[in-house]
């Protein structure tokens, strides 16, 4: 009996062995490198809370990378730091980066027309504009469209099918129309070119160079990430990229996403005015190229700044901001209205400690 229990023990000791040496081992994940806060850079941001209260701004995180480390984070409110936060719009940039991955990969091109593409999904009858639409006019948000598509029905349509039965009623290239489904229609290009979900195509080329988990990213009803919103990261995860796009497109060596593609990214390709409005409303509203930060031009899925740099930007105030005169970063997290207000803060208190 002492025998056999010995064998038994043995057994179950080498099963456990085996069973250990199948695992494969999660991804590390390895943070930012951390200095220490500078007190004109704490005094500044305590300024920045207390402001941010007053005007009833509920901010979750704020992190700051000055010269490649950390010298600044806080987590409030709904904010953790090991908790992806929804991005919203700063989606937009990943898929604009996964466009420019499978660009440099030769699998499309800037001026390759979007009907190529979906030869299955086309209306009855195909516009001269709808025939002209190209992928740069999606990643410029010049599409043509005069207003933007609505996915109100979206539970009972294909998403890209709906995106090209709207009216196009613009040259495609001369028009500018904030468009989220049309960075739908980017990842749906992807993921064709590809075969690969952009979520999926990023992860070996982004996601694990930069030690980030695979993240969630929400998908339409036809399985394809939704590309224009839809991401959820860590505070952390949106500072390393922001870092990564600081240092145009490098990463412990390894040169991540062409330099050039970061460079068209996140400089001014078309003019841009707040989303949804037409340039005589903002000026209604009171909104001029002097005040505000939506009428600075578009890139490739990311805005320009009045303090001459460039950001990723959702709803409800979710930011990666690159100071490239600064040599910094800013990622921020929160819930608030007042977008512009937001920045306003963080041209005030932030930068002038930089």
């Amino acid at each position: 009996m002492k025998m056999k229990k010995t064998i038994l023990a043995t057994m179950v000791l080498m099963a456990l062995v085996a069973c250990k040496s199948n695992v494969k081992p999660t991804a590390e994940v390895i943070d930012l490198p951390r200095a220490e806060t500078p007190d004109d850079v704490a005094a500044a941001m305590e300024g920045f809370f207390n402001e941010a209260e007053a005007d009833s701004m509920d901010i979750h995180s704020v992190m700051i990378v000055k010269d490649g480390s950390v010298i600044y984070s806080r987590w409030q409110s709904q904010g953790v730091d090991s908790v992806p936060h929804v991005l919203h719009s700063v989606s937009k940039t990943f898929t604009a980066t996964a466009v420019g991955l499978a660009i440099a990969d030769g699998k499309m091109a800037l001026t390759d027309k979007v009907v190529d593409f979906f030869p299955d999904k086309l209306p009855t009858e195909v516009s001269q504009n709808l025939k002209d639409m190209t992928v740069r006019d999606l990643l410029t948000m010049t599409c043509g469209h005069d207003v933007e598509p609505s996915l109100r029905d979206a539970a009972q349509h294909d998403w890209v099918t709906l995106f090209l039965a709207h009216p196009v009623e613009h040259q495609p290239g001369t028009f500018y129309l904030y468009n989220s489904l049309g960075t739908y229609v980017l990842s749906a290009i992807v993921q064709q070119v590809t075969g690969q979900k952009v979520v999926d195509y990023l992860t070996p080329r982004l996601f694990e160079p930069l030690h980030i988990s695979k993240p969630r990213w929400e998908e339409s009803p036809q399985g394809i990430n939704c590309g224009g919103w839809g991401l959820y990261l860590t505070t952390e995860d949106l500072a390393k990229m922001g870092q990564l796009l600081l240092q145009k497109g490098e990463w412990n060596g390894q040169q991540l996403i062409p330099a050039e593609w970061v460079a068209e990214m996140s400089k001014k390709q078309v003019e841009s005015i707040n989303p949804g409005t037409r340039i005589e409303q903002a000026e209604e509203r009171g909104m001029t190229v002097e005040t505000s930060d939506w009428m600075q031009g578009y890139g490739y899925q990311m805005w320009r700044c009045r303090p001459g740099c460039f950001r990723a930007d959702g709803a409800r105030g979710q930011y990666i901001i690159v100071v490239p005169d600064k040599n910094a970063v800013i990622a921020i997290t929160s819930d608030v209205e007042d977008l512009q207000g937001e920045l306003n803060l963080v041209w005030d208190c932030i930068l002038p400690v930089l």
